[in-house]
Protein backbone atom coordinates (compact mmCIF):
# COMPACT_ATOMS: atom_id res chain seq x y z
CA UNK A 1 0.00 0.00 0.00
CA UNK A 2 1.00 3.60 -0.39
CA UNK A 3 2.61 5.72 2.01
CA UNK A 4 0.75 7.89 4.41
CA UNK A 5 0.66 11.53 3.71
CA UNK A 6 3.30 13.82 5.18
CA UNK A 7 1.85 16.90 5.99
CA UNK A 8 0.04 15.13 8.72
CA UNK A 9 0.19 13.00 11.95
CA UNK A 10 -1.51 8.96 12.02
CA UNK A 11 -4.51 9.66 14.09
CA UNK A 12 -5.37 6.33 16.52
CA UNK A 13 -8.25 5.34 18.15
CA UNK A 14 -7.20 3.05 20.96
CA UNK A 15 -9.94 0.10 22.16
CA UNK A 16 -9.90 -0.53 25.96
CA UNK A 17 -9.12 0.60 29.12
CA UNK A 18 -7.65 -1.99 30.33
CA UNK A 19 -3.71 -1.26 32.38
CA UNK A 20 -2.51 -2.47 29.04
CA UNK A 21 -3.80 0.23 27.38
CA UNK A 22 -2.88 2.34 30.30
CA UNK A 23 0.89 1.19 30.69
CA UNK A 24 1.75 0.50 26.69
CA UNK A 25 -0.61 1.79 23.91
CA UNK A 26 -1.40 5.23 24.85
CA UNK A 27 1.81 6.17 26.30
CA UNK A 28 3.94 4.43 23.48
CA UNK A 29 1.82 5.76 20.39
CA UNK A 30 1.91 9.50 22.24
CA UNK A 31 5.48 9.18 22.61
CA UNK A 32 6.03 8.81 18.76
CA UNK A 33 6.49 12.31 17.27
CA UNK A 34 4.33 11.17 13.70
CA UNK A 35 1.20 9.85 16.06
CA UNK A 36 -1.53 11.02 18.19
CA UNK A 37 -4.24 9.15 20.22
CA UNK A 38 -7.27 10.79 19.05
CA UNK A 39 -9.50 8.93 20.50
CA UNK A 40 -10.51 5.87 23.41
CA UNK A 41 -13.30 3.61 23.30
CA UNK A 42 -14.31 1.54 26.44
CA UNK A 43 -17.22 -0.86 27.05
CA UNK A 44 -18.16 1.79 29.70
CA UNK A 45 -18.15 5.51 28.98
CA UNK A 46 -17.50 6.55 32.20
CA UNK A 47 -14.08 4.42 32.15
CA UNK A 48 -13.42 5.92 28.66
CA UNK A 49 -13.77 9.26 29.73
CA UNK A 50 -11.55 8.61 32.90
CA UNK A 51 -8.49 7.16 30.42
CA UNK A 52 -9.08 10.27 28.22
CA UNK A 53 -9.03 12.78 30.34
CA UNK A 54 -5.85 11.13 32.42
CA UNK A 55 -3.87 11.18 28.87
CA UNK A 56 -5.48 14.12 27.16
CA UNK A 57 -7.58 12.26 24.71
CA UNK A 58 -9.88 14.58 23.25
CA UNK A 59 -12.51 12.26 22.34
CA UNK A 60 -14.06 9.00 24.76
CA UNK A 61 -16.46 6.60 23.44
CA UNK A 62 -18.65 3.83 24.01
CA UNK A 63 -19.36 2.93 20.36
CA UNK A 64 -17.13 1.17 18.81
CA UNK A 65 -18.86 0.91 15.63
CA UNK A 66 -18.95 4.94 15.01
CA UNK A 67 -15.55 4.66 16.14
CA UNK A 68 -14.00 3.08 13.36
CA UNK A 69 -16.49 4.72 10.68
CA UNK A 70 -14.70 7.84 11.58
CA UNK A 71 -13.28 9.08 8.40
CA UNK A 72 -10.82 11.21 10.80
CA UNK A 73 -9.58 7.78 12.53
CA UNK A 74 -6.33 6.36 10.56
CA UNK A 75 -5.74 3.38 12.61
CA UNK A 76 -6.89 1.16 15.60
CA UNK A 77 -5.21 -0.90 18.46
CA UNK A 78 -6.70 -3.29 20.36
CA UNK A 79 -6.20 -4.21 24.07
CA UNK A 80 -9.49 -5.72 24.96
CA UNK A 81 -10.36 -9.04 26.08
CA UNK A 82 -9.14 -11.61 23.81
CA UNK A 83 -13.00 -12.79 23.51
CA UNK A 84 -13.98 -9.47 21.13
CA UNK A 85 -10.43 -9.20 19.45
CA UNK A 86 -11.87 -10.80 16.15
CA UNK A 87 -15.35 -8.85 16.30
CA UNK A 88 -13.19 -5.76 16.65
CA UNK A 89 -10.28 -6.23 14.32
CA UNK A 90 -12.53 -7.87 11.52
CA UNK A 91 -14.63 -4.59 11.78
CA UNK A 92 -11.95 -2.26 11.96
CA UNK A 93 -10.24 -3.55 8.93
CA UNK A 94 -13.68 -3.36 7.11
CA UNK A 95 -13.44 -0.01 7.64
CA UNK A 96 -9.90 0.44 5.96
CA UNK A 97 -8.26 0.94 9.47
CA UNK A 98 -4.66 0.12 10.22
CA UNK A 99 -5.32 -2.22 12.95
CA UNK A 100 -2.81 -3.86 15.64
CA UNK A 101 -4.22 -6.60 17.68
CA UNK A 102 -3.40 -7.68 21.51
CA UNK A 103 -2.25 -11.70 21.99
CA UNK A 104 -3.91 -13.90 21.22
CA UNK A 105 -4.94 -12.90 17.74
CA UNK A 106 -8.23 -14.56 18.58
CA UNK A 107 -9.98 -17.39 20.65
CA UNK A 108 -9.25 -20.48 18.03
CA UNK A 109 -7.89 -21.15 14.92
CA UNK A 110 -11.29 -20.27 12.77
CA UNK A 111 -11.55 -17.21 13.94
CA UNK A 112 -7.89 -16.59 13.76
CA UNK A 113 -7.96 -17.64 10.18
CA UNK A 114 -10.87 -14.92 9.63
CA UNK A 115 -9.18 -12.43 10.60
CA UNK A 116 -6.41 -12.91 9.02
CA UNK A 117 -8.48 -13.05 5.75
CA UNK A 118 -9.85 -10.11 6.65
CA UNK A 119 -6.66 -8.32 7.12
CA UNK A 120 -5.40 -9.60 3.33
CA UNK A 121 -8.64 -8.36 1.84
CA UNK A 122 -8.40 -4.82 3.26
CA UNK A 123 -4.55 -3.73 2.13
CA UNK A 124 -3.96 -1.92 5.45
CA UNK A 125 -1.35 -2.89 7.78
CA UNK A 126 -1.91 -5.36 10.49
CA UNK A 127 0.29 -6.57 13.51
CA UNK A 128 -0.12 -8.77 16.59
CA UNK A 129 1.28 -6.89 19.79
CA UNK A 130 4.16 -9.81 20.57
CA UNK A 131 6.27 -7.79 22.85
CA UNK A 132 8.85 -10.21 22.91
CA UNK A 133 10.24 -9.48 19.57
CA UNK A 134 11.21 -6.06 20.76
CA UNK A 135 13.89 -6.61 22.89
CA UNK A 136 17.58 -6.08 22.06
CA UNK A 137 19.07 -9.09 23.48
CA UNK A 138 16.10 -11.19 21.34
CA UNK A 139 17.00 -9.51 18.31
CA UNK A 140 20.47 -9.73 18.06
CA UNK A 141 20.02 -13.40 18.94
CA UNK A 142 17.93 -13.96 15.90
CA UNK A 143 20.92 -12.13 13.53
CA UNK A 144 23.63 -14.32 15.53
CA UNK A 145 21.53 -17.91 14.49
CA UNK A 146 21.17 -16.73 11.17
CA UNK A 147 24.75 -15.79 11.05
CA UNK A 148 26.21 -19.40 12.07
CA UNK A 149 27.30 -18.16 15.21
CA UNK A 150 26.36 -21.51 16.98
CA UNK A 151 26.14 -23.44 13.98
CA UNK A 152 23.33 -25.94 13.16
CA UNK A 153 20.45 -25.34 16.42
CA UNK A 154 18.84 -28.45 17.36
CA UNK A 155 17.31 -27.36 20.59
CA UNK A 156 15.15 -24.73 21.85
CA UNK A 157 14.23 -24.51 25.26
CA UNK A 158 12.21 -21.82 27.31
CA UNK A 159 11.67 -21.29 31.09
CA UNK A 160 9.52 -18.83 32.63
CA UNK A 161 7.61 -19.67 35.77
CA UNK A 162 6.71 -18.07 38.97
CA UNK A 163 4.54 -18.12 42.41
CA UNK A 164 2.05 -15.09 41.37
CA UNK A 165 -1.16 -17.44 40.82
CA UNK A 166 -1.11 -18.90 44.43
CA UNK A 167 0.01 -15.95 46.38
CA UNK A 168 -2.27 -14.51 48.64
CA UNK A 169 -2.99 -11.16 47.69
CA UNK A 170 -3.43 -12.38 44.14
CA UNK A 171 -6.82 -11.48 42.23
CA UNK A 172 -8.62 -12.84 39.23
CA UNK A 173 -10.28 -11.10 36.62
CA UNK A 174 -11.36 -11.59 33.17
CA UNK A 175 -8.08 -13.44 32.05
CA UNK A 176 -9.42 -16.33 34.45
CA UNK A 177 -12.83 -16.58 33.07
CA UNK A 178 -12.97 -18.94 30.12
CA UNK A 179 -15.37 -16.99 28.09
CA UNK A 180 -13.71 -13.99 28.31
CA UNK A 181 -10.37 -14.94 27.81
CA UNK A 182 -10.48 -18.72 26.79
CA UNK A 183 -7.20 -19.82 27.93
CA UNK A 184 -4.75 -18.45 30.77
CA UNK A 185 -1.23 -19.39 30.60
CA UNK A 186 -1.30 -20.80 27.24
CA UNK A 187 -3.05 -17.88 25.56
CA UNK A 188 -1.32 -14.94 27.61
CA UNK A 189 2.38 -16.17 27.70
CA UNK A 190 2.24 -19.52 25.08
CA UNK A 191 0.98 -17.30 22.19
CA UNK A 192 4.25 -15.25 22.75
CA UNK A 193 6.65 -18.40 23.02
CA UNK A 194 5.26 -20.24 20.31
CA UNK A 195 5.55 -16.61 18.51
CA UNK A 196 8.92 -15.89 19.10
CA UNK A 197 10.28 -19.69 18.61
CA UNK A 198 9.10 -19.55 14.89
CA UNK A 199 10.15 -16.12 14.37
CA UNK A 200 13.91 -17.06 15.68
CA UNK A 201 13.45 -20.23 13.96
CA UNK A 202 11.13 -20.83 11.62
CA UNK A 203 8.08 -22.53 11.08
CA UNK A 204 6.81 -25.05 14.00
CA UNK A 205 5.06 -28.38 12.22
CA UNK A 206 3.79 -30.47 15.05
CA UNK A 207 2.93 -29.83 18.89
CA UNK A 208 2.62 -31.88 21.93
CA UNK A 209 1.61 -30.70 25.43
CA UNK A 210 -0.75 -30.53 28.22
CA UNK A 211 -2.22 -27.63 30.71
CA UNK A 212 -3.34 -27.91 34.41
CA UNK A 213 -5.69 -25.85 36.60
CA UNK A 214 -4.78 -25.59 40.38
CA UNK A 215 -8.28 -25.74 41.37
CA UNK A 216 -9.41 -23.02 43.86
CA UNK A 217 -11.27 -19.52 44.21
CA UNK A 218 -9.93 -16.18 44.02
CA UNK A 219 -11.23 -12.36 44.92
CA UNK A 220 -12.27 -10.68 41.69
CA UNK A 221 -9.86 -7.83 41.09
CA UNK A 222 -13.11 -5.66 40.21
CA UNK A 223 -16.08 -6.84 42.35
CA UNK A 224 -14.08 -8.56 45.51
CA UNK A 225 -16.51 -11.59 44.92
CA UNK A 226 -14.64 -15.11 45.11
CA UNK A 227 -15.02 -16.11 41.98
CA UNK A 228 -13.78 -19.98 40.23
CA UNK A 229 -10.07 -20.10 38.09
CA UNK A 230 -10.69 -21.29 35.06
CA UNK A 231 -8.51 -20.97 32.63
CA UNK A 232 -4.99 -22.98 32.93
CA UNK A 233 -2.21 -22.11 35.55
CA UNK A 234 0.68 -24.15 33.76
CA UNK A 235 1.28 -25.92 30.25
CA UNK A 236 4.17 -27.98 29.30
CA UNK A 237 4.75 -28.07 25.47
CA UNK A 238 6.78 -29.51 23.23
CA UNK A 239 7.64 -28.72 19.31
CA UNK A 240 8.91 -30.17 16.22
CA UNK A 241 9.95 -27.18 13.91
CA UNK A 242 9.82 -28.22 9.95
CA UNK A 243 13.55 -27.85 9.64
CA UNK A 244 13.89 -30.86 11.78
CA UNK A 245 14.81 -28.95 15.58
CA UNK A 246 13.02 -29.62 18.49
CA UNK A 247 11.42 -27.09 20.88
CA UNK A 248 10.00 -27.37 24.51
CA UNK A 249 8.45 -24.63 27.41
CA UNK A 250 7.49 -24.63 30.80
CA UNK A 251 5.54 -21.52 31.88
CA UNK A 252 3.68 -21.36 35.08
CA UNK A 253 2.16 -19.05 37.40
CA UNK A 254 1.74 -21.67 40.16
CA UNK A 255 5.87 -22.97 40.81
CA UNK A 256 8.61 -21.28 42.32
CA UNK A 257 10.66 -19.36 39.77
CA UNK A 258 13.40 -21.40 37.73
CA UNK A 259 15.67 -18.05 37.47
CA UNK A 260 14.68 -14.34 37.86
CA UNK A 261 12.57 -13.64 34.71
CA UNK A 262 12.40 -15.84 31.55
CA UNK A 263 14.48 -16.85 28.72
CA UNK A 264 14.74 -18.14 25.92
CA UNK A 265 17.79 -20.72 25.30
CA UNK A 266 18.63 -21.69 21.72
CA UNK A 267 21.65 -24.70 21.53
CA UNK A 268 23.59 -25.19 18.15
CA UNK A 269 26.32 -27.82 17.50
CA UNK A 270 28.99 -25.26 18.77
CA UNK A 271 27.74 -23.65 21.38
CA UNK A 272 24.14 -22.23 23.02
CA UNK A 273 22.51 -18.41 23.07
CA UNK A 274 20.07 -17.28 25.81
CA UNK A 275 18.25 -13.77 26.02
CA UNK A 276 15.64 -12.65 27.93
CA UNK A 277 11.78 -12.36 27.77
CA UNK A 278 10.93 -9.18 29.08
CA UNK A 279 8.89 -6.39 28.11
CA UNK A 280 12.72 -4.66 27.89
CA UNK A 281 13.22 -3.87 31.85
CA UNK A 282 15.43 -6.86 31.66
CA UNK A 283 17.15 -7.54 28.46
CA UNK A 284 20.73 -9.26 28.15
CA UNK A 285 21.93 -11.73 25.60
CA UNK A 286 24.31 -14.44 27.01
CA UNK A 287 26.80 -17.12 25.26
CA UNK A 288 27.84 -20.91 25.79
CA UNK A 289 30.08 -23.09 24.72
CA UNK A 290 31.37 -26.37 25.08
CA UNK A 291 35.01 -24.62 25.53
CA UNK A 292 33.85 -22.26 27.63
CA UNK A 293 30.58 -23.28 29.33
CA UNK A 294 30.10 -20.61 31.90
CA UNK A 295 27.56 -18.16 30.37
CA UNK A 296 29.04 -15.00 28.93
CA UNK A 297 27.58 -11.48 28.01
CA UNK A 298 27.51 -10.57 25.05
CA UNK A 299 27.69 -6.77 23.98
CA UNK A 300 23.85 -5.10 23.66
CA UNK A 301 23.30 -1.20 22.63
CA UNK A 302 23.30 1.13 26.07
CA UNK A 303 19.61 1.44 25.44
CA UNK A 304 18.86 -2.67 26.50
CA UNK A 305 20.38 -1.96 30.35
CA UNK A 306 18.33 1.57 30.78
CA UNK A 307 16.06 -0.99 32.87
CA UNK A 308 12.46 0.26 31.17
CA UNK A 309 10.19 -1.59 29.34
CA UNK A 310 11.29 -0.25 26.42
CA UNK A 311 9.64 -3.09 24.43
CA UNK A 312 6.98 -1.69 24.36
CA UNK A 313 7.33 1.74 23.04
CA UNK A 314 9.85 -0.09 20.30
CA UNK A 315 6.58 -2.04 19.72
CA UNK A 316 4.00 0.71 18.93
CA UNK A 317 6.54 2.86 17.40
CA UNK A 318 6.83 0.26 14.93
CA UNK A 319 3.46 -0.13 14.32
CA UNK A 320 3.52 3.43 13.44
CA UNK A 321 6.04 3.69 11.25
CA UNK A 322 4.48 0.65 9.55
CA UNK A 323 1.68 2.98 8.68
CA UNK A 324 3.22 5.48 7.75
CA UNK A 325 5.57 3.45 5.30
CA UNK A 326 2.87 1.46 4.02
CA UNK A 327 4.67 -1.85 4.73
CA UNK A 328 5.47 -3.81 8.04
CA UNK A 329 9.25 -4.28 9.10
CA UNK A 330 9.32 -8.04 8.14
CA UNK A 331 12.16 -8.58 10.15
CA UNK A 332 10.78 -7.91 13.66
CA UNK A 333 7.14 -6.85 13.09
CA UNK A 334 4.23 -9.48 13.68
CA UNK A 335 1.44 -9.96 11.17
CA UNK A 336 -2.24 -11.07 11.66
CA UNK A 337 -0.78 -13.98 9.80
CA UNK A 338 2.06 -14.59 12.45
CA UNK A 339 -0.93 -14.27 14.79
CA UNK A 340 -2.50 -16.97 13.14
CA UNK A 341 0.73 -19.09 13.12
CA UNK A 342 0.59 -18.82 17.02
CA UNK A 343 -2.98 -19.53 17.40
CA UNK A 344 -2.66 -23.05 15.17
CA UNK A 345 0.26 -23.91 17.84
CA UNK A 346 -1.76 -23.36 20.77
CA UNK A 347 -4.70 -25.30 19.33
CA UNK A 348 -2.79 -27.84 18.28
CA UNK A 349 -1.48 -28.53 22.21
CA UNK A 350 -5.03 -28.40 23.05
CA UNK A 351 -6.20 -31.25 20.24
CA UNK A 352 -2.89 -33.21 21.51
CA UNK A 353 -3.59 -33.01 25.36
CA UNK A 354 -7.03 -34.63 24.47
CA UNK A 355 -6.05 -37.23 22.41
CA UNK A 356 -1.93 -38.23 23.73
CA UNK A 357 -0.47 -37.64 20.44
CA UNK A 358 1.50 -35.33 18.30
CA UNK A 359 -0.68 -33.18 16.16
CA UNK A 360 0.87 -31.12 12.97
CA UNK A 361 -0.92 -27.48 12.72
CA UNK A 362 -1.81 -28.03 9.08
CA UNK A 363 -4.27 -30.69 11.02
CA UNK A 364 -5.79 -28.21 13.07
CA UNK A 365 -9.30 -27.65 12.32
Amino acid sequence: MSAFPSDRNLRVGVIGTSSFAEICHIPGLQSHPRAEVAAVWGRRLEAAREMAGKFGIPKATDDFEALCADPDIDAITIASANVVHASQAITALKHGKHVLCEKPLAMNAAEARAMAEAARKSGAIHQVAFTFRYNYGLRELRRRITAGDIGTPFLARIQYDRWDGLAADWKASWREKKEAAGAGMLFDLGSHLFDITRHVLGPIDSVIGYTHIVPREAPDKVSGERIRVETDDLVNAWMRLQSGLRGQFFISRVTPPFAPLGYLEIVGEKGALKAALSRGGVDYLKASSPADPEWMDLPLPPEASDGKPHALGLMMHSFVDACLRGAVDESIDATFEDGLAAQLAMSALVESQESERWIRLNEVT
